[in-house]
Formats: structure tokens, C-alpha cells, sequence
């Protein structure tokens, strides 16, 4: 049985015999808490007297009509599909179903305010989703247009892709005491029915307008609920979208596609955003009612210029299949990062890529579940497997590697006339290809086959002889690849020569030279470099073009290690801790060296997602890849230099404000404790740093997880702030406690009970993770692996996602779990591949744990 699944078979059957022009929906959202009425009317052309299926996933279908022929629900409409049959050249369909709301964050997701108890509605459709709210033949290449006609509470904003029309008084509604009106939206162009999107709710919306770059006047909103409206900081929103509206249009050589362009910021939102056809929403976090650091704020900036540029490339022009998402998504990542380094204020966004976006690459990458970048996708189910930071992280790295390859200008140009040649149609990677090739000279085909049809990461390192007077004989670059993925790539990459300048004391690392070479194979000469005197650091893959892990020379891991917050540029820096980080995680170095590392350098860090991403980094070093004799003093030691470094960092600065934060979250002795409650309580301050209520849930969390605070404190900061994000930190926060009843506790929160909302099971997991003494997550390692696949079988894709790897006991490395993770493998090997692959990944986190406690003793 098909169930929610659907094949790319029977897609590519479907879309040569189905042609769709138009879907007329209309929706009732007054019908009640748990369902909605959904009318859809659809228009297509088929194969005379063919058979196929249209997509719906509903509770009840009331009706069906196929060209006046009525056919019995309960005969056609099972699992997800409606069959059809005796079809004609030209058809009309017509199904009146109940459809249901989720709070999940698929379909249509309701959420009730706990700060008003008012009800606010949006719509997540990618992957397979919009079959929830909708009637539809769910695939990406059967493009129609689409008239949304919405009755819905008359105080309500109504968003969809197409302008927001005026409301006419509903003539019925579904509840007569709730006054109701009725938005009926004009017809899209001619899109996917993932990027379609409905908006509902008692929103506050700011408007303003832009000049398209062919003279039109493109609306702009930008929306949030009525609680969070005083924090919303609209006018930063627009300026960005602006910067982004006039790089783009000149970069791509094409008038922004739609006709407004709306962003709504929703509650309990599962990912960043999603680039709705004009309509495009984004999590809540980025509505900012406590301070957050500069790395969120320039993330945000990079989320709001990826989904602008995915109304080019995703909405007007779209892939066939799913294969090629990867695409759609990777170009978004390297385009907005190119959008805010070359037209925002950010003008180090190429440094928050390397130490964000490739270290998740990176890591990703050399999982067992890795998998090349142009996925083979058979079906639905495989999105799930391959929807992941290769697909995101790794395929943005190689974007940027093509773009160094064929070059800059050649890139976007070959961009634009992609553009051109299949403005609302759906194309293939090739299709993109040919006109790379065209403007850059270079054949790709050899090029793609090495970097998208295979899986891993290789390896550079400099291989360099001098002689006695420090000149260099001989420079290499070593290339090497893993025995399960061995592939070797070509590689355009550079290579920087650093010295130390300045008088001892205020030494700097500096660039003296910079070159930029092919590397292909085992083993490439660079004789540019010969008779040059030998440099303080040898950088390999300086700026960052190439994707590929990177070691230092002995001599430039010296230097390196003694002054790494010396060095000028901070993507240089970036790369270093990179090549550091990585050489932990391999277990070629001592986790014990990174820690030592980091508590020298991060306290003059200037780049805020270097610091972010790299104190991370130490607490999970600290925590689980040390030598475990070595444990309990490695986080001792953290936890005092972190407190040393906030109180020496300067007043109110981005790093003064990670320190602390991450000083909670390592918080191990009684003094941890002692300043934890003194800055909480107001009785030690730090110049600069204010105690607002994000920052006090987080100083709480850490009086939790030391037992100096307990339920009735997190009843009572719950209680004073009486919010949906209150809700959020104040489950984080219950999932902290730190005896095993405490922990288990959180595991049955989410496990007995599926009727938790998305964002509350995302909480608790947190909290659920935050873990000192792994003996307290021990005894769940048993009925974790229990309720792995009950779990899997009863919830919604992603909230089985969020529970399976958020309850993992990862905190309670050692072989018991390493065997137990196993074990259940070697007895489920028929589970979904989705399913097993979290397992996978999550025993292999294990695994590199135990390799790396090995390498630090």
C-alpha cells in the first residue's frame, strides 16, 4: 500500500499523462479546533480514458466529482490518494474533504497564544504537504496556477501568494457566533504546489513598497503576532530586503518574479524558513524580544536573503524532482552568502560560511549515512534519508568550489540565462550546467560526475622541504580520500603564506602571499613556490575556496597554536580553528589540545559565529571527547576560564554575551553556582551585560543542572513570563534536571504522550541533553531503544524525527550504549531507512566519541 509515500515512477507516469491548469480552493477556517473545510476544484488535460490519483491527506472526504460523474469516497479516496478514472481530454475534478489541523508544523499548523489565547494558522507544504490542506497532484513538475478563496474570523489577516484582496462579509460560516469574512485571492502564476502558502491569524503587519528593477511597484509586509509585535524590528527587515531586491535583480539580469512579497514570522515554526511564492515565513526567533547575539542576527540576514533568492531560483524556475533539491537549496546558501557579503553590513559572511555552514558539511559528510550530493531519490520516503547538510551545507561548499572553478562573473552570467531560457518551467542539474558551460568555457560533466555523484570529503595537507637557509626546495599539495569513499577530486584552491609582525607582545599574523592553483590527484607540485623563504604559517586552502578538510605542516601548527588570535583575517582564523576542530574529531590530535586551544584564543575572537560554533564545540569536547579520567577536571577548568574571559571581555560586546551564556551551560562546581545566582539575583554585574528574560532562563538552566534550583523556581520564572517562549524554556528547563527521575521524567513527557506540540518537543529534548553526569542518562538507554520504532510508527515524520534524536542518551557514551545502538540495528534491518539512518548517525557520534576519548589519554 502506498500510504503517505509516492514514487518518482509514478510521478514521471502522472506528469506525461496529466497536464494541470488550475486549482480554485476554498477553505472554511471557522469550522472548529481540530478540522477545516477544503473545497478544491481542479482543472487538467489527460490521456482520453486513462487512470491515475490525485493527493489528499484528510480525515473524512465528503465528496467527489469527476466531470459531473460522482464517485463514492469510501470507494476511491484510501491512504493519501483518490483514484481516478475513465478520464477525458479535458477535466474537471471537484472534493469536498475535512481536513485537519496539525500541531506539528506540517500542513496547516494552529497554534493557540498562551500570552492572548488567540489562534494563529500558516502553512508548511514542503516536502508532500500541501496535500493536507488541499486537494492536489503533489509533485514539482505539474505546475497550474491556484485561486485561494478563504472565510476565516473577520479580525483576522489573510495571507496568501497573491495580494491580500478586501474581506466581503462571510454569507455563512461555520460558527455563527464568530463574525466571519471572505478573502478571495487572485490566481498565481503558474507554481509548485509546495510554494503555495496560507497565513491566517490576528497578525500585526508594518507594510512598505519597493521600485522592481522594470519600474513596478512591489509591496512589502512584514508580520508577526499581536504579543510579539512591540519586538519586531520591521524597518531592519526592509532594508535588508531592499540590499537583497537590488543585488539580485542585477546578479540574476531578471525582474523580481511575483508581484508583492510578504514575510510573516509564525510560531512553532520547525526550520529557518520557506520561500513561499511571495509569501515566505520565518521561525520567531528571529523576532529578537531579548538580546541575541551578533551570530543570530546575521543569520537572520542570511535567511531573509535565501528566501529571496529562491524566488528565482526554486519558484520561477523549479526542479523536476526531488533529486535535485539539493540544488534549489544549495544555490540559496551560496547566494545569500554572497547577497550579504557584497550588499550588507555583514561584510564577513564568507567567515560565518566556513565556520558554520562547512563545518556542518564537514561533519555531515563523514557520517556512514553520507551520501553523494545529487541523492538518488525513488520516492518520498528518501527525501527524509537525503534531505540533510549535505544537501544544504555540503552542495552551497561545492557551489562556491564551481563558482572559484569557472569563475565569478561566468557563474552568474551562465545564472541569468538559466533564467531566461525556463522562466516558470521545471529543469534538471543538467539544464544548468549547459549554460555554465557556455559562459565559462569549462566542460562540467567530468567535473560534476567527481564532485556530485560521489560521497566524502578528501584531505589537504602542504608537503614542504627547505634548505639550510629556510628556502623552500620543494612544495606539494597532498590530496587523500577515505577507503569508503576514495575519490579524488580537482580542486581550485589557494594558498597563503603567513608572518609574524609587530614587536613581542602585540605580534600579528599577516598575509605576505597569496597564490591560487588546480589541484587534481595524489599528489600536485607547486613550483611557484620553490627558492621562496619558508613563511612563519603555511595555509592550504586559503579563503576558502576548495571544500575539503585541511591540515597544517608541524612547523605552521607551531605557530598556529601559539598564535591563532594573532592572525589579521578572520576567515584565515576561521580555517585554522576548522583544521583544529577537525583533527579532534578524527582523533589525530588530543581533545585535550582543542580545549587548551580555545580557552587561549577565543577571548580576543572577533567573528561571532567563529565563537558561537567554536565554544560549542569545546563543550562537547570537554563533555564527551576527552579522556573520561579527565572529564569532571576538563569542565571544571572550562567553566573557570569561561567565567575569567566574561568578566575580562568587553562591557556589553557580542563575546562578553557568549561567554556568560556558555558559562551557564558548563556550569560544573558550587562557584559555578555562586556566580550563576549572583548575576541572576543582581548581586554581581558585569558592565555592559543585562539580565534580560531570555538570558535569565538560560542562568536558571544552569542553577538547574547543579541542583540549586528545582521545579518550584521554574514554576515561578514561568509564571512571570507568561508567554509561548516562556513555555518553550520553561519544559528546557524541567528536561534539565539532572538526577535520572528527572531525566526520565522528560523522556515520558514526550514518549507517553503524542499530543505535544512541535516547539515544546524541541524544548524538552534540549533540556533532555543538557547532561554533567552521564550516570543520569545511563538507565535509558534500555527503554530508549524500545520506543525507537513505536515512536517511528504513531507521529508525524518530523516529531519522530525530533524525539528519536533528541532523546538519544549521547550524553552517556561508553560501550553500553555503543552495543545497545547496534544491537537494535542488527535486529530491525527492515526499518524505514529514514529511521535507521538516525540510529546510524547517532551511533556513530558514539563511536567518534570513543575513538577520540582513546587518542586523549
Amino acid at each position: 500500500m502506498p500510504g503517505e509515500n509516492l514514487t518518482r515512477t509514478e510521478a514521471s507516469e502522472r506528469a506525461a499523462l496529466v497536464d494541470v491548469q488550475t486549482y480554485d480552493v476554498a477553505l472554511d477556517l471557522t469550522t472548529g479546533p481540530t478540522t477545516f473545510s477544503s473545497t478544491t476544484v481542479v482543472r487538467f488535460t489527460a490521456q482520453d480514458g486513462a487512470a491515475t490519483f490525485i493527493d489528499l491527506v484528510a480525515p473524512a472526504v465528503r465528496e467527489v466529482v469527476l466531470n459531473g460523474r460522482s464517485l463514492d469516497p469510501a470507494e476511491v479516496f484510501a491512504d493519501s490518494r483518490i483514484a481516478l478514472d475513465s478520464l477525458q481530454a479535458e477535466n474537471e475534478l471537484r472534493v469536498v474533504a475535512d481536513c485537519a489541523y496539525t500541531n506539528s508544523g506540517e500542513g496547516l499548523h494552529r497554534f493557540v497564544d498562551p500570552a492572548d489565547g488567540e489562534v494563529y494558522l500558516y502553512t508548511q507544504f514542503e516536502v508532500p504537504d500541501s496535500r493536507r490542506m488541499f486537494t492536489v497532484f503533489e509533485q514539482p513538475d505539474l505546475k497550474a496556477t491556484f485561486t485561494f478563496t478563504v472565510t476565516a474570523p473577520s479580525a483576522w489577516q489573510v495571507v496568501s501568494n497573491q495580494a491580500t484582496p478586501e474581506p466581503v462579509p462571510a454569507t455563512h460560516a461555520s460558527e455563527p457566533d464568530v463574525a466571519a469574512s471572505t478573502w478571495s485571492f487572485g490566481a498565481t502564476p503558474r507554481i509548485s504546489s509546495y510554494i503555495t502558502a496560507l497565513v491566517a491569524g490576528p497578525y500585526v503587519v508594518e507594510r512598505s513598497e519597493l521600485t522592481s528593477a522594470d519600474g513596478r511597484t512591489i509591496p512589502l509586509g512584514v508580520f508577526a503576532r499581536a504579543s510579539l509585535a512591540e519586538h519586531l524590528d520591521a524597518d531592519y527587515v526592509f532594508a535588508k530586503t531592499r540590499e537583497g531586491f537590488e543585488f539580485y535583480e542585477k546578479a540574476f539580469e531578471q525582474p523580481y518574479p511575483f508581484d508583492k512579497y510578504d514575510q510573516l514570522f509564525v510560531p512553532e515554526f520547525n526550520m529557518g524558513a520557506m520561500e513561499n511564492a511571495g509569501c515566505v515565513t520565518f521561525t520567531e526567533t528571529y523576532v529578537f524580544r531579548s538580546k541575541v547575539t551578533d551570530a543570530i542576527k546575521e543569520r537572520r540576514v542570511v535567511t531573509i536573503l535565501h528566501e529571496l533568492a529562491h524566488m528565482w531560483f526554486g519558484d520561477l524556475v523549479t526542479m523536476r524532482w526531488w533529486n535535485d533539491l539539493w540544488l534549489n537549496e544549495s544555490f540559496a546558501e551560496y547566494a545569500s552568502t554572497l547577497a550579504t557579503a557584497e550588499a550588507t553590513e555583514w561584510t564577513e559572511a564568507w567567515t560565518t560560511f566556513a565556520a558554520m555552514e562547512k563545518s556542518w558539511a564537514y561533519r555531515q559528510d563523514q557520517l556512514p549515512s553520507t551520501h553523494p550530493v545529487v541523492a538518488t531519490i525513488n520516492d518520498l520516503d528518501d527525501v527524509q534519508v537525503n534531505f540533510d547538510g549535505i544537501t544544504y551545507a555540503k552542495g552551497g561548499s561545492v557551489l562556491k568550489q564551481l563558482v572559484a572553478w569557472v569563475g565569478q562573473e561566468q557563474f552568474l552570467a551562465g545564472v541569468a540565462a538559466y533564467f531566461r531560457k525556463h522562466a516558470w518551467g521545471n529543469t534538471e542539474l543538467s539544464d544548468l550546467l549547459v549554460e555554465l558551460e557556455a559562459t565559462s568555457g569549462r566542460e562540467l560533466g567530468e567535473w560534476s560526475r567527481l564532485w556530485l555523484e560521489t560521497a566524502g570529503v578528501n584531505t589537504l595537507r602542504p608537503e614542504v622541504e627547505v634548505d639550510a637557509h629556510g628556502r623552500i626546495t620543494s612544495f606539494a599539495v597532498l590530496q587523500s580520500a577515505t577507503a569508503e569513499h576514495p575519490t579524488l577530486r580537482p580542486h581550485r584552491l589557494a594558498i597563503g603564506f603567513y608572518d609574524l609582525a609587530g614587536e613581542e607582545g602585540s605580534r600579528r599574523l599577516v598575509r605576505t602571499r597569496r597564490i591560487e592553483i588546480d589541484v587534481d590527484g595524489a599528489r600536485t607540485d607547486v613550483p611557484e613556490l620553490l627558492e621562496i623563504a619558508r613563511p612563519d604559517l603555511i595555509l592550504i586552502n586559503d579563503d576558502d575556496l576548495a571544500y575539503a578538510k585541511i591540515r597544517l605542516d608541524d612547523d605552521s601548527l607551531k605557530v598556529a597554536l601559539a598564535h591563532l588570535s594573532a592572525i589579521e583575517d578572520p576567515l584565515a582564523r576561521s580555517l585554522i580553528w576548522g583544521a583544529a576542530w577537525d583533527a579532534t574529531r578524527d582523533a589525530e590530535s588530543p581533545a585535550s589540545d582543542y580545549v587548551r586551544l580555545v580557552l587561549d584564543h577565543i577571548g580576543p575572537e572577533t567573528e561571532s559565529t567563529t565563537i558561537r560554533t567554536t565554544l560549542a564545540q569545546l563543550s562537547l569536547a570537554a563533555r564527551s571527547y576527552v579522556a573520561p579520567e579527565k572529564r569532571d577536571e576538563t569542565i571544571r577548568t572550562v567553566g573557570d576560564e569561561l567565567w575569567a574571559l566574561a568578566q575580562e571581555a568587553e562591557a556589553g560586546s557580542d563575546a562578553q554575551f557568549q561567554l556568560v551564556k556558555y558559562f551557564a551551560a558548563v556550569a560544573s562546581t558550587e562557584a559555578h553556582g555562586d556566580a550563576l545566582a549572583a548575576l541572576s539575583d543582581g548581586s554581581t554585574t558585569l558592565d555592559g551585560l543585562e539580565i534580560d528574560t531570555d538570558l535569565r532562563w538560560e542562568l536558571l538552566d544552569g542553577l538547574v543542572l547543579l541542583g540549586r534550583a528545582g521545579h518550584a523556581e521554574i514554576d515561578a520564572a514561568a509564571e512571570a513570563d507568561r508567554t509561548a517562549n516562556g513555555q518553550q524554556s520553561a519544559a528546557r528547563a524541567r528536561a534539565t534536571v539532572p538526577t535520572a527521575e528527572g531525566k526520565r521524567a522528560a523522556f515520558d513527557a514526550l514518549v507517553d504522550h503524542d499530543d505535544v506540540p512541535n516547539a515544546i518537543v524541541r524544548a524538552t529534548t534540549t533540556g533532555f541533553q543538557h547532561a554533567l553526569d552521564p550516570a543520569s542518562l545511563t538507565a535509558l538507554i534500555a527503554p530508549y531503544h524500545a520506543a525507537i520504532l513505536p515512536i517511528w510508527e504513531s507521529r508525524s515524520y518530523h516529531i519522530a524525527e525530533t524525539i528519536i534524536e533528541g532523546l538519544y542518551p549521547a550524553g552517556a557514551v561508553g560501550p553500553e550504549l555503543k552495543n545497545a545502538s547496534q544491537a537494535w540495528l542488527d535486529a530491525h534491518p527492515d526499518a524505514a531507512p529514514a529511521l535507521r539512518r538516525m540510529v546510524v548517525e547517532s551511533l556513530a557520534g558514539v563511536e567518534r566519541a570513543l575513538a577520540a576519548q582513546a587518542a586523549d589519554v
